[in-house]
């Protein structure tokens, strides 16, 4: 929004309107504070996750949740309040520190509750709320973008209605199954576990349950345990799904999308309605993958969306060198234009049903108890340290690297279809306590988990 450019950031908004129609497309939004402003939420998010692991660990899936949408609600008034950078950044910062907690604790809360039949779809759950919220802030952006005055504090203040959701909403929430036994609350575990599987004949999954935690209470520092070469698969895969689900470039798309627009040539309502089109292309892809996550499964997906993603990011960056070339100078024709938003959707779409839901779904369901959060807290810092990185450095690599920005993505989205291809097992319908068969009966990992490793010593090995 111009009124917002003007009052914090006056030299983005000095240089978007420069009229002489000689400078590059792909550098007029270059500015490390409106960069700082926008990743500095990543960052807070990353450091936060290791305290919401201790948290969670302690004192329950619950109680991360509901700190996570206490501390974001105060971040969205003061960004709405905001009358200078620095409270801007200061209420940013917040919002980042509520979505490390949230980040951490819900995603494993889901894991923890779903039966495994439905774990996928149900952790899903997850991304299509994250893809509804930002299909909800494009569509807030287009119509108070056309407010007189002040259409972006309501813009930025109403990131206070998804807070109060959570927080409230995490108040009447049961804790799950495995966090009462890790407090030591049996009984009110078994119970809670009759209740969310609707049946009484729970003793199978229960006495996982049960040594599963016996297991976990032998680690005295989960951090450390981690790194022992029995859990080397778990470790490796939190680490770099998070990293390579950054790396295809969606946070280019969806967070800068108005921004993206407006350098290709769109005009600001029309970049804004742009943003909301490919926003709403979001919200229905990940329905998508949760009507076949369970079916499928996650490598399907996987795969799929890898091929989809690489070839439209090639064909977007051919698209912007034939229009605007190396100096960036041009601008594309209404037809060209609605082709690349086509791509652009095409892409979102690829990434909704595969690497976006399945970058949270995935490292929340392979981890042994006596890891798990410590491994949830690696899987949200990682993501949004690679987010940061991103989000720091996108318009200046838009500025240096041009239309092969694109280029760029599309070369790490091979390289991640690669790995998932050879080293990423499949993992549905498997229940979260006995995963340990899957990696046992993997080409690569197997060699990794002992025989006498949590889940295999009531079952048999599975092929993967």
């Amino acid at each position: 929004m111009d009124e917002f450019l003007e009052k914090f950031f006056p030299s983005v908004y000095a240089k978007e309107k420069n009229a002489s129609g000689h400078e590059s497309q792909y550098c007029k939004f270059e500015n490390h504070l409106l960069t700082l402003f926008t990743s500095s939420l990543y960052l807070a998010a990353l450091i936060a996750s290791f305290f919401a692991s201790a948290t969670t660990q302690k004192f329950g899936r619950k109680i991360s949740m509901t700190t996570g949408g206490l501390i974001f609600l105060v971040g969205a008034i003061l960004n709405g309040a905001a009358v200078n950078v620095e409270m801007l950044i200061i209420g940013r910062l917040l919002l980042g520190v509520g979505i490390g907690y949230a980040n951490q604790s819900v995603p494993v809360y889901l894991s923890e509750m779903a039966p495994p039949k439905l774990r996928g779809a149900l952790n899903i759950g997850f991304q299509m709320a994250t893809t509804i919220g930002i299909f909800a802030a494009n569509l807030i952006n287009y119509f108070t973008s056309s407010m007189p005055a002040n259409g972006w504090r309501v813009s930025l203040g109403l990131a206070a209605v998804p807070a109060l959701m959570m927080t409230v909403g995490a108040i009447f929430l049961p804790d799950t199954p495995n966090s009462m036994i890790e407090r030591g609350q049996k009984d009110e575990a078994r119970e809670m576990l009759k209740k969310i599987r609707g049946t009484e004949n729970v003793e199978q999954e229960f006495t996982d349950l049960l040594e599963a935690s016996e297991a976990s209470k032998r680690v005295e520092y989960p951090w450390k345990k981690i790194m022992e070469p029995q859990y080397r698969p778990q470790l490796v895969i939190t680490c770099l799904i998070p990293m390579f689900q950054q790396l295809t470039g969606i946070n280019v798309i969806m967070f800068y999308a108005p921004v993206l627009f407006k350098t290709l040539g769109f005009g600001n309502n029309a970049s804004l309605m742009s943003a909301v089109v490919s926003g709403l292309v979001n919200v229905f892809a990940t329905f998508v993958s949760i009507f076949t996550v369970d079916k499928f499964g996650r490598r399907a997906l996987f795969l799929e969306g890898g091929i989809q993603m690489i070839i439209c990011q090639i064909s977007v960056g051919v698209l912007i060198y034939k229009v605007f070339g190396v100096a960036g100078v041009g601008s594309f024709s209404k037809e060209m234009g609605n082709l690349a938003l086509a791509l652009i959707c095409i892409y979102v779409a690829a990434f909704a049903w595969s690497w976006g839901p399945l970058g949270w779904l995935v490292p929340s369901e392979i981890h042994p108890l006596e890891t798990r959060s410590a491994g949830q807290s690696i899987n949200v810092s990682v993501n949004m340290f690679f987010t940061f990185i991103i989000g720091q450095l996108f318009l200046s690599a838009l500025c240096h690297l041009k239309f092969g920005l694109f280029f760029f993505f599309a070369g790490w989205v091979v390289i991640m279809t690669a790995f998932v291809y050879f080293f990423v097992p499949e993992t549905k319908n498997m229940p979260i306590e006995e995963m340990n068969r899957v990696w046992k009966a993997h080409w690569f990992w197997g060699s990794y988990i002992p025989d006498d490793a949590v889940g295999l010593q009531h079952h048999k090995s599975v092929a993967v």
